[in-house]
């Protein structure tokens, strides 16, 4: 036999077969399926029978509809029913005070908006901003820009606090809501907001909004034919938002930038050092601020900023020009109207030394009882060596 055969028969031999006892299971596969078949149907049509009758009663399709779903339950419709509308409309009985509502607001909201809402980095500032809607750049607030206080509570109670959104209970809404009111100096320290008194406070812009008639006024005049003459043959992007600073940066990046800077004005100054006969005295060089921990003074000034200025063209706000404030008076500037312990202080000739200063930036209450000043204080001593930095370099 040739070896060809001796491969070949053997493996011809096993596909045979292989052949043959598919084609036996395949007939005894088709004849057991209607025997199978019956069981199965018998099975779903019972299925089917029981889901219908557990299903409750159809509701009827209103007319006009197209027979889906069902009307929602009481229960639903009140879970999705959370608005507040002007005059209180809609507001959960609840009430909570000035000094309760700036304990939430210091855990819940000054991270983003300061510990007395005038914002922190870009984060919207809350407070302040009053008779700044006719300038070039508002500063549209709570206090000076909102018309209705229910939508100060509307939002609290939906979107905050940012990431935990809807934790907040109805009293410590109304306990937020009075806080922001407060720091807005629209009512005293001892300020109680509840659904019974609600309705009857009023805001100072209520008065300033008008119905948009444009449509009528003004769309039929745009509302032509294009112009299609003079245009511009191409269109270039010349500034990015995130180098005109007009979103808020990520944690450490503001920390980051103002370390460059300072590092940056060490440089320049080792760079171009000034001439030994013109260098100060030693005593003086040695009380010149630091210019790093002035940048950091900075950086944290801007918990400050919603009521105080400094530099040039600096005016009082809510709170006096801060210029020159290092070894002045307290409550030394004329042009300011001062609250009745500042006048004391006045009166009695006290000054803002560095441990005075250190002293109010880290409890503005307990030092100075009785001062309107909202400020909880700052809590890090770095933050408050920083800020005294700061101030110390600008002079009146």
């Amino acid at each position: 036999m040739s070896k060809f055969l001796k491969i070949f028969a053997p493996a011809a031999g096993g596909a045979a077969g292989v052949l043959t006892m598919a084609y036996v299971l395949a007939d005894q596969f088709v004849v057991d399926i209607p025997s199978i078949a019956p069981v199965l149907v018998s099975q779903a049509n019972a299925a089917s029978t029981d889901a219908a009758e557990n299903e409750p009663a159809a509701t009827p399709t209103p007319e006009g509809g197209f027979g889906l779903g069902r009307e929602a339950l009481p229960e639903e419709v009140a879970a999705w029913d959370v608005d507040v509308r002007p005059g209180g409309i809609g507001l959960p009985e609840g009430r909570g005070d000035v000094a309760t509502g700036e304990q939430v607001f210091a855990e819940a909201c000054a991270v983003c908006h300061g510990d007395f809402a005038e914002g922190v980095g870009n984060w919207p500032v809350l407070a302040g901003g009053f008779d700044t809607l006719a300038n070039k750049d508002p500063v549209k607030t709570v206090g000076s820009y909102w018309p209705y206080l229910s939508t100060v509570w509307d939002y609290v109670h939906r979107s905050m606090p940012f990431g935990n959104a809807q934790s907040l209970s109805p009293d410590e809404v109304y306990a937020i809501t009075a806080y922001i009111l407060y720091s807005n100096y629209l009512v005293e320290d001892d300020f109680e907001l509840s659904h019974e008194n609600f309705a009857g406070f009023e805001m100072p812009n209520a008065d300033g909004f008008i119905v948009d008639d444009r449509p009528e006024t003004e769309y039929t005049i745009w509302r032509t034919e294009p112009c299609m003459q003079d245009c511009k043959d191409s269109v270039e992007i010349t500034m990015r938002a995130s180098v005109v600073d007009v979103t808020p940066e990520e944690d450490g990046a503001e920390e980051e930038a103002a370390a460059e800077d300072a590092a940056d004005e060490v440089e320049m100054a080792a760079a171009d050092p000034e001439p030994a006969e013109a260098a100060a005295p030693e005593a003086d060089a040695a009380a010149a601020p630091d210019p790093e921990l002035v940048a950091a003074g900075e950086k944290v000034f801007r918990k400050c900023k919603a009521c105080h200025m400094v530099g040039e063209d600096a005016k009082n706000r809510v709170g006096p020009v801060l210029n020159g404030v290092m070894g002045a008076t307290m409550g030394g500037h004329d042009d300011f109207k001062y609250s009745s312990v500042f006048e004391e202080a006045a009166a009695e000739g006290r000054i803002w030394d560095e441990a005075a200063m250190a002293e109010f930036l880290a409890a503005p209450k307990s030092y100075m009882k009785g001062t309107k000043m909202s400020f909880a204080g700052l809590k890090k001593e770095e933050d408050i060596d920083a800020i005294i930095a700061y101030l110390k370099s600008f002079g009146d």
